[in-house]
């Protein structure tokens, strides 16, 4: 049974879904992730955060609304989506995080949000621990980052996260009540030890994950492979 009709025979409407993507150079890719998404939700936003290339036209053509962030950091153009978002009439119900560079599969979002339609949950990662990778997706740094990060977060906030992975979603009431402050880096593993210390309902569910297209700009990099472990490492230790 799809989504829509288990939601007719719970006599429950379809939730408003609103998709945000940070982008910075995702010319190559941006119009791909929209073109992916499924038609259910109602605004894709797109974060152009300060690129050089020509990812804002790509995505207004594609049908997203563009946004510009002049200062760089994947957790500050989340914030200016966030912004956005809470300054329309009618906010979303439930923000979905989504990444530009065509890594993930979109069209596996409605297992993404399907856990906190059916059984309630706040929050749901996208796992691609738990998932399929493709060979060569995530580079060595980025498993074992992955990998401690979890395991410190397991043993101080007693979590069982796989993952940090980006394609996440969210109830947008209970985003807003994390009070997100972290404009890099440490945005995906603040968002989930908070999301553990307020006692939100969390789960996971395995996602797929390819070769992005372009090099990354954190783990295509080795300033970006520290900058990135040293501020994760570091809110852990923040937020205990």
């Amino acid at each position: 049974m799809s989504l829509n009709s288990t939601l007719k025979a719970q006599h429950k409407p379809f939730p408003i879904i609103d998709v945000l993507i940070p982008a910075y150079n995702e010319e190559n890719s941006i119009g791909k992730v929209i073109q992916d998404i499924p038609k259910s939700v109602r605004n894709i936003l797109v974060v152009n955060n300060n690129s050089k290339d020509n990812t804002r036209q790509v995505a207004e053509e594609a049908g997203a609304i563009v946004l510009n962030e002049p200062v760089m950091g994947y957790g500050k153009a989340c914030l200016t989506g966030m912004s956005y978002l809470a300054n329309l009439d009618v906010e979303p119900e439930i923000l979905v995080f989504l990444d530009g560079d065509y890594s993930d599969y979109p069209e596996q979002m409605l297992a993404i949000i399907d856990p906190i339609l059916k059984q309630d949950y706040d929050m749901v990662i996208g796992s691609r621990a738990r998932g399929n990778r493709e060979s060569g997706s995530m580079t060595l740094p980025q498993v074992f980052g992955n990998w401690l990060a979890t395991s410190l977060m397991r043993v101080i906030y007693k979590t069982d996260y796989s993952d940090l992975g980006p394609f996440r979603a969210i109830k947008w009431d209970k985003l807003k009540d994390l009070g997100m402050v972290d404009q890099n880096y440490g945005w995906t593993i603040e968002m989930q030890i908070k999301a553990a210390k307020a006692g939100l309902k969390t789960t996971e569910v395995p996602v797929d994950y390819r070769k992005r297209i372009g090099v990354s700009k954190v783990s295509g990099t080795i300033k970006g492979v520290f900058g990135a472990a040293y501020k994760i490492l570091w809110t852990i230790w923040r937020y205990w």
